[in-house]
């Protein structure tokens, strides 16, 4: 049993890290750390914040919609 639930951790961390899903997670525990005095935003703010950004870099080729 503990090794089922070791190799669904390690599955869950894979995929969250393969989606980017660990993005917003990564960038509150940064802006912890470097910047304790700064807030927090939201995760849907970042997320905003994240889209935002990648729709103004021109490396990114082609937009979607």
């Amino acid at each position: 049993m503990r090794s089922l639930r070791r190799a669904l951790r390690a599955m869950r961390w894979y995929v969250r890290e393969l989606t980017d899903e660990s993005a917003y997670d990564r960038y509150t525990a940064h802006l912890r750390k470097d910047h304790p005095t700064a807030p927090v935003p939201t995760r849907r703010d970042f997320e905003r914040m994240r889209t935002d950004r990648q729709e103004s870099d021109p490396r990114q080729g082609f937009r979607c919609c």
